[in-house]
């Protein structure tokens, strides 16, 4: 049975090159990173320099960048420590955002009394900033904004550099979660007066459960994790010296290559496009997924024009034929509910319709596309 795997921005297949200088410092370099010993400070110095090199891509200071499990811990890490050190009492996000940050809203509401705005939205999911510019105008608490640069499930662009100015306009700290975007967008921290940012490595063909949060200097946050002294004192507990470098390998490659491999994989979106619309009659495209300047270029989340009982059995009958996609994110596939994204910009009428995540890779071939393509119209036909 054939393989496609089309389910990229749930998680990414570890290149190569990662994968070598992982099992390098599992073999030889195992050492506690905070011992004093030759070992210890062999392990130190390697993370201190992936720290280093994380942070030359960001345009960041390197005690800017602190090493975390991923995009879920740094997202509870900044917004709880906002509204624990720092006297946040205003949330202003946005109903499409991860659950990463709306669950972690919804418990300092009841925690902290925090007062939550959401943002307006319009038909393709995009924050009305007239409206974001009106909360920030009219909310005379202390206030974090926290918007997603790309939307994990229909992969809509946010103007992040307006949303940052604003917010440095009305006095107002800014959180975004980054994940789909660290490893395969271009970030400058200093053009962009952004206060928090977010990576998870293996989105962008790193290892699992390692990534780091961005904290500019001076913000004031404490700890989330205390025991000891790690991480300059932000996170407890011994470093994860193989994953920290898996993780930096992870973003040279992906920095390295960007431009060829960005290319490569706009063109796959772009012919998958063009090929679903003109072989499934009716396929309409979730968000502004479709818009190859207003959406990123490595997903796609097409409204399927199939009857709706018969569609319950789409994802099943796609995994039997060996195809990988998703339904939305991965971290609610464990739950019957549908979508919360399309739930907000969809009518009630299209959510009937199955809705599907197609994401891509430099590993993803057309000729991958084109076989999955052939699999929905003999389900639609069947």
């Amino acid at each position: 049975m054939q393989k496609v795997y089309l389910d990229n921005a749930a998680t990414t297949q570890v290149r190569e090159e990662v994968i070598v200088r992982m099992q390098e410092v599992l073999t030889e370099h195992y050492g506690n990173p905070s011992s004093s010993h030759s070992f210890g400070r062999s392990a130190k110095t390697a993370i201190e320099k992936a720290r280093k090199t994380i942070a030359r891509y960001l345009n960041a200071h390197p005690s800017e960048i602190i090493f975390t499990s991923g995009g879920t811990e740094s997202d509870n890490m900044i917004l709880r420590c906002a509204a624990r050190d720092l006297g946040v009492q205003a949330i202003i996000t946005s109903k499409i955002e991860h659950h990463a940050v709306l669950h972690t809203v919804e418990e300092l509401q009841k925690e902290y009394g925090i007062a939550v705005h959401y943002i307006r939205l319009d038909a393709h999911g995009n924050p009305d900033l007239k409206h974001l510019e009106t909360l920030l105008e009219n909310e005379g608490k202390k206030k974090i904004v926290s918007l997603m640069h790309v939307n994990n499930e229909i992969g809509n662009l946010i103007d992040v550099d307006a949303v940052a100015t604003l917010c440095k306009q009305y006095d107002t700290l800014f959180h975004s979660d980054t994940v789909q975007s660290v490893g395969h967008l271009q970030w400058d921290v200093q053009k962009t007066p952004i206060d928090f940012l977010v990576a998870a490595a293996h989105k962008f063909h790193g290892p699992k459960g390692i990534g780091f949060a961005f904290i500019r200097k001076n913000t004031g946050l404490k700890a989330l994790i205390v025991g000891g002294s790690q991480e300059r004192g932000f996170r407890a507990g011994t470093e994860p010296f193989h994953n920290i470098i898996g993780l930096e390998q992870a973003m040279v490659t992906a920095y390295e290559h960007l431009a060829e491999e960005k290319h490569y994989v706009s063109e796959l979106k772009q012919y998958f496009i063009a090929k679903i619309a003109q072989e499934i009659p009716g396929v309409a495209f979730n968000g502004l997924s479709g818009d190859m300047e207003q959406s990123t270029y490595t997903l796609v989340n097409v409204r399927l024009p199939f009857d709706p009982q018969k569609s319950l059995m789409l994802l099943f009958h796609l995994d039997l034929k060996g195809i990988a996609c998703s339904k939305g994110s991965a971290c609610q596939s464990g739950s019957d509910m549908g979508s919360h994204v399309l739930q907000e910009i969809l009518p009630e009428e299209e959510l009937k319709k199955p809705s599907l995540r197609f994401s891509f890779s430099k590993y993803t071939t057309k000729a991958e596309l084109d076989y999955t393509i052939t699999v929905l119209k003999e389900f639609a036909s069947s």
